[in-house]
């Protein structure tokens, strides 16, 4: 990220209010879009996997390597001083993204996945114990069941579900009846990545609070598609991926409040979460350092901080209220096609549509979609116990973000009338 980048960032303010964007002009930022797959032009719409890169975040890593390449906190050269400048840039812009009341309070990270993983070995060992309970939801991603399952395992302590009913929604009278003076922790997705309901979450943090129970959220799939202020949702941890929001992979968020981060303990240990170190004895770093053990994915540091930028240039309102809109016209074209039926039909939903469609396994669909240039997900995208509650053993997923458009769902359209062809 250049400097002249730095004090863009540091200018804009989200109350800006960021006037409606243009698809098409967007689409130009993104340079992957721009190419055929087996002759067709490239359908994307794996975006809950990963999204694609935006000119803007692609030129400031680029520009770090190329010419700020050095590691940071240690040095007093120039490379290292000025690499230093631009990762705790990035933080400060995270810290906004979010609505953090202190920059010490966003930790870099991997993923989500690491963020959920450092909650758990780390407040989760401190204050689970056995016969203690740790409450999760039914619409979980593997990565927000299995940390829990392993210190449960480890603890003696039991894992409880909230159900979800079939819309593929919580089922928020019944999580009253599972907090108890055994819960410890109630780990909660804020969208869904298999059925893309969005769940109520400043309800479910209210409830949780109201019987002192902490809650941690895994935010990958909301961050790219709604607002988030985990100060208004009072949520304790928030952890989202960056490659989620249009930057690079290997770098992550874990938000927490303060109190609790300075309670916890290191979940690595190593170069720079130390103060000093004997053999005696080790002091350890001040927040956020005490949690970044090693030298830290800089690079992807200040890709993230370019995506959050290019996404409060362009107005997560308006990203929303373009994404909702082909969320219903996509919606309406599939539900047209004799055979076809959705997967998750709660009336609070993010961009995502899985589906399946008669006779038809979900990977052959994939793959004849795949060779019309259109690119879904299939398999149970991490999430095995929705498709137990299914009772379907996969879905095809069509995931759409702020570049899509109409003429694209076409596609898949006819791309899915081609899927029934082939098959018929």
């Amino acid at each position: 990220m250049s400097t002249a980048t730095n004090n863009l960032s540091q200018e804009f303010h989200p109350s800006m209010a960021p006037a409606p964007y243009s698809v098409e002009e967007v689409r130009r930022d993104f340079p992957i879009l721009h190419q055929q797959v087996h002759g067709h032009p490239l359908v994307y719409l794996d975006n809950a996997a990963t999204s694609q890169k935006p000119r803007a975040v692609i030129d400031a890593i680029s520009r770090y390597y190329e010419s700020g390449n050095a590691n940071i906190h240690r040095g007093v050269h120039f490379l290292s001083e000025h690499a230093t400048e631009e990762h705790e840039a990035a933080r400060r812009i995270v810290q906004r993204f979010l609505n953090a009341a202190d920059k010490r309070e966003i930790i870099f990270v991997r993923s989500a996945t690491e963020g959920i993983n450092l909650v758990a070995q780390t407040y989760g060992r401190k204050h689970v114990a056995a016969g203690d309970e740790v409450l999760i939801s039914a619409m979980e991603h593997h990565s927000n069941i299995v940390p829990w399952q392993i210190l449960c395992e480890e603890k003696g302590a039991k894992l409880r579900v909230i159900p979800i009913n079939d819309r593929g929604e919580l089922q928020m009278d019944e999580l009253p009846k599972l907090l108890t003076l055994r819960t410890k922790i109630l780990a909660m997705t804020h969208v869904s990545n298999a059925l893309g309901t969005i769940v109520p979450l400043r309800k479910v943090v209210e409830i949780a609070h109201q019987h002192k129970v902490p809650v941690i959220v895994d935010g990958a799939q909301a961050a790219p598609h709604i607002g988030i202020d985990v100060r208004d949702l009072d949520a304790d941890f928030y952890a989202l991926s960056g490659h989620k929001v249009y930057g690079p992979t290997g770098i992550g968020v874990l938000y927490g409040k303060l109190a609790l981060l300075e309670a916890m303990p290191p979940y690595q240990g190593g170069g720079d979460m130390i103060r000093s170190v004997t053999f005696e004895k080790t002091l350890y770093n001040d927040l956020p350092y005490k949690f970044e053990a090693g030298t830290p994915n800089i690079g992807g540091a200040i890709g993230l901080g370019a995506a959050i930028d290019y996404i409060e240039r362009l107005g997560i309102d308006n990203i929303a209220a373009h994404e909702h809109d082909l969320l219903i016209y996509a919606t309406e074209s599939l539900l047209a096609i004799d055979g076809v039926h959705i997967i998750g039909t709660a009336a609070d939903k993010a961009a995502v549509i899985s589906f399946v469609i008669d006779g038809i396994h979900p990977h052959d669909i994939g793959t004849i979609l795949d060779r019309e240039g259109i690119a879904v997900r299939t398999g149970h995208h991490c999430a095995q116990p929705v498709m137990q509650r299914f009772r379907i053993p996969a879905t095809a997923r069509a995931s759409f973000a702020l570049y899509n458009t109409r003429e694209e769902i076409d596609a898949l359209v006819k791309g899915i009338q081609k899927v029934k062809e082939v098959f018929a």
